[in-house]
């Protein structure tokens, strides 16, 4: 099954979807992102905010 993120649900007026087989494969995605567009780290709170995030599509 298909796991997604959707940044908006965190980073309102975000439209950046993160798609993938794994949570490990969304967090890496959400990582990247949060870096290059938000100039966010991936801190241990806001590591457990994007795995509550996450949903089965």
């Amino acid at each position: 099954m298909t796991k997604v993120l959707k940044c908006g649900s965190l980073m309102p007026g975000c439209d950046f979807e993160a798609r993938g087989e794994t949570e490990q494969d969304i967090l890496q995605a959400a990582a990247a992102h949060a870096k290059e567009v938000h100039g966010l780290d991936a801190t241990p709170e806001l590591v457990e905010q994007v795995k509550s995030a996450i949903q089965n599509e």
